[in-house]
């Protein structure tokens, strides 16, 4: 197949075509930061303690009846215990509490007749509709967690659905199907429906996050594919993120929320009109006058004139037999080095995904309005894209890499330090460490696919993405080791990103460095420290020496 840049050239860099495209591929990822975090307020829990049954006791023996424990520093109500009724109903026969009575002998029980839940932030959350606390505690990480578990899933099968049906329809079938399963999971009668179908919601939300970037680089020209593939998606994701906060401050009841996130998707159905399945895709499938018809079709748009033959059947053949289609994820086994490479990749994955998830679901258990410091959240990702972006095109990978794992995990560590009056500052730690765990989600990116040779670049760059749904999937029991000591999931999340900081020194730098194309190139690195670094005319320089010597051993 003839190169299709140079094929399609005519059509300029920033054309009208592209222009639209960008913006409507850039709208579809409002929609996943509508989506992927709506748990934070689904699944939050509200202020609850055990139900009392009135029967003849007086409102002050109603609230006596609750122990009072301190949780996080603060005096309130036991969650899961209370006093045993029959003694306190045997002590207060005439309704009343007598002055003599010690209530700390009296013994205690759980909650045997259910919880009261505070409204005064939610009306209806999973939690308090499911009673999914003490005991049940449990299940509310785990519903978080099987997002994610969907996200390894989608991951995994959706680039071959849309190498097999095309770009587009699997497109707009994830689309829907996420629009229709969040609707089925608003009428869940269970937990485990709930959990079940937030799986599959999960499986097809990064399906359409991977195929619309996919579709995007392959459509969009060269000067807008690389706006695209940074600030434009990451950007319009923040855009939805941060809305998704007041949504929810508008409709407090869960059931609601979802009905409203679903039906918002209804605004995308007249995109299946306007865009485009990738001409590069349909070439490679053999069907030239489809992707022919969709060139020309840009071109008019462009207001530029497109040859009579675009695309020559000769030259449109599937190519077989090429180096990168032999290779397994056993080579990256094989050699010590790029097996080196690798493990410090799914470490680095890992714990950025496990920092970033943590952080985000942690917003509803801060102090504060739960809907502003999601927002808060959201908002501190904006100059963290922005600002890595621009650092990424002067400046070393690994010390960048390494200085903004720094900057997350010793924010985190600091938080434990402060007093508890002082929770504005903690919040403000919070988020200077979402900061830094965004900007090194921005990096790792492109540093692991430089990292990579090209004949192992795409298989490197799928296992490092399955090992970061690995760091997504732990990330809500991360913090729920905060409803044991609320510092654990900082100490914790901070360490690891510590240490990985200055683990990620043994990496090879990538930085100005011309990219790998074949195994033996990436294992040019000695002792795992230094790696051989070659311009582009060294590097030909040499290859040349070495046919020269062939050529004089053959003679």
């Amino acid at each position: 197949m003839g190169n299709y840049d140079e094929d399609t050239a005519f059509l300029g860099q920033k054309g009208q075509f592209f222009i639209i495209l960008f913006f409507l591929l850039n709208t579809i990822y409002i929609s996943t930061g509508f989506h992927s975090l709506y748990i934070v307020f689904v699944g939050a829990s509200p202020l609850h303690h055990c139900l009392v049954v009135a029967g003849n006791l007086s409102e002050v023996w109603m609230n006596a009846s609750i122990p009072k424990e301190t949780v996080k520093g603060k005096l309130q109500p036991s969650q899961c215990q209370r006093y045993i009724l029959e003694t306190v109903r045997n002590l207060s026969a005439e309704g009343y509490l007598p002055q003599d009575v010690n209530l700390t002998d009296i013994k205690q029980e759980k909650c045997v007749d259910g919880w009261t839940y505070s409204t005064d932030i939610y009306h209806s959350t999973i939690v308090s509709e499911w009673d999914l606390v003490c005991d049940n505690e449990w299940k509310v990480p785990f519903a978080s967690s099987t997002l994610y578990m969907g996200y390894l899933l989608g991951s995994l099968v959706s680039g071959q659905l849309s190498d097999r049906f095309g770009r587009k329809k699997v497109l707009f079938i994830s689309l829907a199907a996420e629009a229709l399963l969040i609707l089925a999971q608003s009428f869940s009668n269970t937990w485990l429906i709930f959990c079940i179908l937030y799986f599959f919601v999960g499986a097809f939300q990064i399906s359409l996050y991977i195929t619309a970037f996919v579709l995007g680089t392959e459509v969009l020209s060269k000067s807008l594919r690389v706006l695209f593939t940074t600030l434009g998606v990451f950007l319009h994701y923040c855009i939805g993120y941060m809305v998704l906060p007041w949504i929810a401050f508008a409709i407090r009841d869960w059931r609601c929320l979802l009905r409203v996130l679903s039906g918002l998707t209804v605004v995308y159905i007249p995109l299946w009109w306007l865009v485009p399945e990738s001409p590069r895709w349909l070439l490679a499938q053999g069907r030239v006058m489809e992707s022919e018809a969709i060139v020309k079709r840009a071109a008019k748009t462009n207001n530029v004139e497109a040859p009579d033959v675009i695309f020559k059947e000769s030259e449109v053949k599937e190519e077989t037999g090429k180096e990168s289609g032999n290779y397994s994820a056993l080579h990256i086994l094989k050699s010590g080095n790029i097996r080196k490479t690798t493990l410090m990749c799914l470490m680095l994955w890992m714990a950025i995904n496990m920092g970033y998830f943590g952080l985000s679901l942690n917003t509803s258990n801060l102090s504060g309005d739960p809907f502003l410091n999601c927002f808060l959240s959201a908002l501190t990702e904006v100059p963290a894209y922005i600002v890595s972006t621009f650092l990424l095109k002067s400046c070393p990978r690994r010390p960048l890499l390494s200085a903004f794992l720094g900057i997350g995990g010793g924010f985190l560590l600091l938080i434990q330090l402060i007093p508890e009056s002082l929770h504005t500052l903690a919040l403000a730690l919070e988020m200077a460490g979402k900061f830094g765990f965004t900007m090194s989600f921005t990096v790792v990116y492109i540093y692991t696919a430089e990292l990579y040779p090209t004949v192992l670049r795409n298989l490197g760059m799928g296992i490092c993405s399955s090992a970061a749904r690995i760091g997504s999937i732990t990330a809500p029991y991360v913090i729920f080791l905060g409803t044991f000591n609320k510092y654990l999931p900082y100490i914790l999340m901070g360490s690891i990103t510590i240490v990985l900081s200055l683990s990620n020194l043994f990496l090879p730098e990538t930085f100005g460095k011309v990219l790998p194309e074949t195994l033996e190139e990436m294992q040019k690195c000695k002792n795992f420290l230094k790696r051989e670094n070659l311009s582009l005319e060294e590097r030909q320089r040499k290859r040349k020496n070495s046919l020269h010597q062939a050529c004089e051993q053959h003679y």
